[in-house]
């Protein structure tokens, strides 16, 4: 299965900032990287795209293909353009151009999500391929604990990406509506013919999470051969993961995931308190603690490129490019 001479196949899931954070460092390891992208996002131009058109929330493609665009000249440039967004007051303000962009090409390919994904990694010399993790936008229903003060038992159900992430209670479990949704058959495809597939890091309820819910996804993860990463985040989220151990975050994995096998979860050596918990809760999943450190110096909650190619480097056994 491995590349003849570009590295190992590897898959990235995730979404937002941590999967560019995974991919950053990936690219560097690899010439056959994918990254299976979530399709959840219902806020900012992401949201009003979606509610207007009915098409995936293009945002987190967007940013994976500006995170993997080409290092010859004027990628660069053309990965910048992806990312900015319109100013002033009008109907475009918000709105990055790659959104609109990557919208337009599924309009235009008569709902083609996948080849329209393709193109625009063409246009900016993409070191990989960027793939929905499926074909029909998505919905985040969670149940929430604490949601009311005033009521601190009561569990409530809340609906929206947005409004999980940023929720004041404490998230008991999620959901995807529609339940079951379909894989896009790319993607599962690519998990199939992988050396490695890293989950994480990311918003845990809104971007990890929803890759297992996704039956055929879970199924192919399952049965794969490949090694099986879990990154860890540095810090809990504020709203979504307020108050969550990494074991806790590791135990709510594995409870939306039955059937999940993994094989590694890597950790900033310096983000984890209690070690002996982490290393017991792992342990007893069968997996292998990497501890490593990863975390960007300027104090931020942010993984360093670098760092974290190092780290999977490590974990992968992959030679860099």
């Amino acid at each position: 299965m491995t590349g003849a001479n570009g590295g190992p196949k590897v898959v990235a899931m995730g979404g937002g900032h941590g999967l560019s954070a995974s991919l950053a460092a990936l690219r560097t390891l690899t010439e056959h990287l994918t990254a299976i992208v979530t399709v959840a996002d219902d806020g900012g131009s992401s949201g009003r795209i979606r509610r207007e058109l009915g098409v995936l929330p293009p945002g987190d493609l967007r940013m994976a293909l500006a995170t993997l665009a080409g290092d010859e000249e004027g990628c660069e440039r053309l990965a910048d353009l992806l990312q900015h967004r319109f100013g002033g007051t009008g109907a475009l303000a918000g709105h990055p151009v790659g959104n609109l962009l990557i919208t337009g090409l599924i309009e235009m390919l008569g709902g083609d999500a996948v080849e329209a994904l393709a193109t625009v990694g063409r246009i900016v010399g993409a070191r990989g391929q960027v793939l929905p993790m499926s074909l029909v936008p998505l919905e985040i229903a969670a149940m929430v604990s604490g949601f009311d003060p005033d009521h601190p038992t009561d569990v409530r159900r809340i609906r929206g990406q947005v409004a999980v992430a940023t929720t004041p209670g404490r998230v008991v479990s999620v959901a995807l509506v529609p339940e079951s949704p379909p894989a896009c058959p790319e993607a599962v495809a690519a998990i199939r013919a992988a050396d490695a597939v890293v989950l994480g890091p990311g918003s845990w309820f809104t971007s990890v999470l929803p890759h297992v819910m996704v039956p055929e996804l879970l199924a192919a993860l399952a049965t794969s051969e490949a090694r099986i990463v879990v990154t860890l985040n540095l810090a809990p989220q504020p709203g979504e993961t307020e108050g969550f151990s990494p074991q806790e975050l590791l135990d709510v994995l594995y409870r939306h995931a039955p059937g999940l096998l993994v094989d590694v979860v890597l950790a900033d050596e310096e983000a984890v308190a209690d070690r002996r918990g982490l290393t017991d809760t792992v342990h007893a999943r069968g997996a292998r603690l990497v501890l490593a450190p990863v975390a960007a110096a300027d104090g931020t909650a942010r993984h360093d490129p670098k760092l974290l190619a190092a780290a999977l480097r490590q974990v992968i056994g992959a030679d860099a490019r």
